[in-house]
């Protein structure tokens, strides 16, 4: 192998040298610069001879060179080229096992290496400092990952917080290693996490510091086992080693990771006489029936490699008649033929080539096919799309293959093939031929997967939503998918979860094989999986990649969709500007293409996007143009989400009856259309309308009816959001304990949920409820944290309600200058936002800071800007309050005749909304001013 490589370098040279010297005289002949001496001369002369003779020396050097280098090893097994862990392309996942694989029978007699182990864990347990990570290295094949998980068993007593297994790709042919941040971001959701409160964003490497921060914090205190096997670098794992001192890391890899704090677990090839005793347990032989000899020079034909051990002995006990003086001339005959691999792969591959040529030829066909699967592990199903057979049989298959050692077994009646046996796998195709294969397993995997996503969509995609389209129909029923059950939403998010990594690996290898439809199918199947799931950066990256290859495929319809779910998911993430572009551009693209059902979708979504951002009239402007698209296009449900949406736009910028009315034909939709969570919405929303109207008993009635079904649908985020708008309405009619009750509640959910926007509503409302109470210094606490976290969100209507708070809280404690600077900066908001109900409540407040101040008269023109405002909009309360506060004003000024009128009127609001407190002090003033 030396040798022709020695002969290709100096061809190449060789080559190169004669090649610059005739560039050299063909230029020199075509400027009639220097002349060259002797022969050259004359080549430099004739400069067509000189062209001519150029074009020869480059063929024949280019031929010479493909000759020496052209690889002669049938099934070589090669170190893949790992990614970037940064690169681009489309997301990947982390396959997160949440209890340790299977122990295997394979396992033999490793005690010094696991009396080492244990020996450590001990002595640091004892120590009371922080375990070091283990790391687990050695040569492919030696058994790495099987004596991690077999020392994870018998250490899993000592971590009885949890065990994990993560598989990092870090030398899996055909696969990218595992970014550190997907892998957080699977750890965090495998341990109870919820999408919410896993940090996203567009720079990894602040959200790998963040994710890598709370993982820490969530092993804080735990005793816990994490195996991270497979591991490319100390760099890919850094990040993943949690806070906890009391928990264990072990780490399997084939290269030595440098780092101070590890303790380094080489694992060798088994000693003779044990990888003896182990081929004898495997084979099911009797002992005295085999030769040890000839069984000595077996295992050491496969290098004492656990992996080939265990392989040789599987053939001996599938065929009872062969000897081991059998086996032994079947390997040496295999070697042979595969005499120029390298000593240490020839014993590997070896091994398995026997092993292979001993299967069925259509376990063979089958096999090939489980080394073109770019996913982590399999079932049956994914097995009989990738063998284009039937689920039967492909489990007849994955039972025969696992007896033979050829694949592992997982939880979950799934398998998966070590990475030496997937490089073999694949490498029994070559040339044309295999990338022939790997287009067709690609499109059966495919295939199947969107079959399978459209039946799982069929549980979690809300009721007459449209769902994404299904797959093309099969051109026989021979090729038509077998899917597995999905019985119910639970069911089907759990199979979702478990496929996660498998589905981003299939769309990542389509779009590297330029297969655009099946890429731009299958993101569009998982969108609504990611919408709820998350984590969201992964759908952007998933999105992004859908567009791109539209782009490619010169799909306007499809590059819209894309778009459409790139906005989508940059709301979530609260990047408003650049929802707002993906949005506009979606909409851009459904005009081209002339489709305005996805028009109306896009500015529907774009209009959420300024309702959130502040921009009502953008906001209503949208809604309007989506509702009469919908309308013409006859899409009920498109017309419900226009008409909810519009609703709340209407209600921010306090026109109370067209909201109501929107709402209300929302929720006869939602209803007609037995979507429940679209019904929970609009009850929720009209109840908000009716507590600004003062309707009181209403709103916390329809409050209630949206908590019951939010329940029912085990959706905690809006329980949460349904339980804060019931806490207000209890304030407001003098319930402070239950509204205390219910605004906890609600942040307990939203803390837990890790939304952000909830958690500063709440804490918000509990700071109002501490003031009403008396509790003056905590109320400040709250509120100024509330006001915090809405400038963190950027939310400005949340800001204003936070400073209208803060303003009335500083003039309780004589702070009336902070508390006029609170009320000027909040009113400028609101006006900004158009939210004249807010408006009149700050107005109202104001007056009452004047009025403290000994300044009537100044209090009393910001009680009638509250009145004006609040009759024009009719909001009962703040014109209750503006009148009480005109009558408090006059009557300092001394204007008894004028007070009095204003005060009855207050007090018949107040009886009116059921605020029997404020109007009982209202009328013992009187009564004593009678007096």
């Amino acid at each position: 192998m030396r040798l022709r490589r020695g002969i290709a370098i100096a061809a190449v040279a060789g080559g190169v040298a004669v090649t610059t010297m005739l560039i050299g005289l063909v230029t020199n002949a075509v400027s009639d610069q220097s002349r060259w001496p002797g022969w050259l001369g004359w080549l430099q002369e004739h400069a067509w001879f000189s062209f001519i003779l150029l074009g020869v020396v480059m063929v024949v050097g280019t031929a010479l060179l493909a000759a020496l280098s052209e690889p002669r090893t049938p099934v070589p097994i090669a170190e893949p080229s790992p990614r970037p862990e940064d690169g681009p392309g489309p997301p990947g996942a982390a396959l997160v096992l949440r209890s340790l694989p299977r122990d295997t029978a394979a396992f033999t007699n490793r005690t010094a290496e696991l009396d080492a182990l244990v020996r450590s864990v001990q002595m640091w347990q004892e120590s009371g400092e922080a375990l070091p990570v283990h790391v687990v290295d050695g040569m492919p094949g030696v058994g790495k990952t099987t004596f991690a998980v077999h020392a994870g068993h018998v250490l899993s007593e000592r971590f009885p917080d949890g065990q994990l297994f993560v598989n990092l790709n870090g030398h899996t042919s055909g696969r990218s290693p595992v970014q550190a941040t997907e892998a957080l971001a699977s750890l965090l959701a495998a341990t109870g996490v919820p999408t919410q409160q896993i940090p996203v964003g567009d720079d990894v490497g602040a959200v790998t510091e963040a994710r890598a921060a709370l993982w820490r914090g969530r092993l804080a205190d735990k005793k816990a086992l994490l195996i991270l096997d497979n591991a490319a670098s100390y760099r890919q794992l850094e990040p993943l080693l949690p806070g906890g001192a009391g928990c264990l890391v072990l780490v399997t890899s084939r290269k030595r990771l440098a780092a101070n704090e590890e303790v380094v677990l080489p694992v060798e090839a088994l000693p003779p006489d044990h990888a003896v005793d182990l081929f004898t347990r495997l084979s099911g032989r009797p002992a005295d029936s085999l030769d040890r000899t000839v069984v000595g020079a077996l295992v050491r034909m496969c290098g004492n490699l656990p992996l080939g051990v265990s392989l040789l002995a599987a053939r001996l006990r599938h065929h009872p008649s062969w000897s081991a003086e059998d086996l032994r001339g079947r390997l040496v005959a295999t070697r042979d033929r595969l005499g120029e691999l390298r000593a240490g792969e020839r014993a590997v591959t070896a091994t398995f080539d026997l092993s292979y040529r001993d299967l069925p030829q259509e376990r063979q066909r089958f096999f090939q096919a489980l080394g073109r699967y770019p996913g982590t592990d399999l079932d049956a199903y994914a097995g009989a799309a990738l063998g284009s057979v039937s689920v039967a049989e492909a489990r007849r298959h994955l039972d025969a293959l696992y007896d033979d050692h050829l694949i592992e077994e997982q939880p979950g009646d799934r398998y998966r093939l070590h990475d030496l046996l997937r490089d073999y796998a694949h490498g029994l195709t070559d040339g044309e031929r295999a990338g022939m294969d790997d287009v067709q397993t690609i499109t059966r995997v495919c295939t199947y997967y969107l079959a399978a996503l459209a039946g799982a969509n069929n549980h979690i995609v809300r009721t007459g939503a449209p769902a994404p389209p299904p797959p093309p129909p099969p051109q026989d029923d021979t090729s038509r998918a077998e899917t597995p059950p999905a019985e119910s939403r639970a069911a089907a998010l759990e199979w979702l979860e478990n496929e996660r990594p498998n589905v981003l690996a299939c769309i990542r290898r389509a779009n590297n094989l330029d297969l655009h439809e099946l890429v731009i199918r299958l993101a569009t199947a998982m969108a609504p999986f990611l919408r709820q799931a998350g984590p969201w950066d992964q759908a952007v990256g998933l999105h992004r990649t859908a567009a791109d290859a539209a782009r490619r495929a010169g799909d306007r319809q499809a590059l819209a969709g894309a778009l459409a779910e790139l906005g989508v998911v940059r709301r979530f993430m609260a990047a408003y500007p650049e929802a707002t572009q993906a949005l506009n551009e979606a909409v851009t693209e459904y005009e081209a293409v002339g489709d305005q059902q996805g028009k109306a979708a896009a500015l529907n979504q774009a209009g959420i996007v300024w309702y959130l951002t502040a921009d009502t009239e953008a906001a209503a402007r949208a809604q309007t143009e989506a509702l009469a698209l919908y309308r013409e296009v006859g899409d009920r449900f498109g017309q419900a989400n226009a008409l909810a949406d519009l609703g709340m736009v209407r209600r921010q910028t306090s026109q109370f009856d067209a909201s109501m009315e929107a709402q209300t034909e929302a929720l006869s939709i939602y209803r007609e259309l037995h979507d429940q969570y679209g019904e929970a919405n609009s009850l929720r929303d009209l109840g908000v309308v009716h507590c600004l109207m003062g309707e009181y008993e209403l709103a916390a009635r329809r409050h209630h009816e949206a908590f019951d079904i939010y329940r029912e649908l085990d959706d905690r985020v809006h329980q949460a959001y349904a339980l804060n708008e019931l806490g207000l309405v209890r304030r407001l009619t003098g319930d402070l304990g239950g509204a205390r009750e219910d605004h906890a509640r609600a942040l307990e959910h939203y803390t837990e949920l890790g939304d952000r926007f909830g958690r500063a509503n709440s804490v918000r409302h509990l700071g109002a409820v501490e003031r009403v109470s008396g509790n003056v210094a905590e109320a400040a606490r709250l509120v100024e944290e509330a006001l915090s976290m809405y400038r963190d969100l950027g939310s400005r209507g949340g800001e204003a309600a936070a400073l209208s708070e803060l303003g009335v809280i500083r003039g309780l404690v004589g702070e009336r200058d902070s508390a006029t600077g609170a009320f000027e900066h909040g009113l400028e908001i609101v006006r900004d936002l158009g939210d004249r109900c807010a408006e009149a409540e700050i107005h109202n407040h104001w007056g009452t800071l004047m009025l403290a101040r000994s300044d009537p008269a100044a209090g009393r023109e910001r009680f009638d800007q509250a009145l004006s405002l609040a009759r024009d909009i009719r909001c009962p309360l703040e014109e209750a309050r503006a009148l009480e506060g005109i009558g408090r004003c006059d009557w300092a000024i001394d204007r008894p005749a004028q007070a009095e009128p204003s005060l009855r009127q207050a007090v018949t609001v107040y009886r009116r909304l059921g605020m029997g407190a404020e109007a009982d002090e209202i009328e013992r003033l009187l009564a004593s001013r009678a007096g």
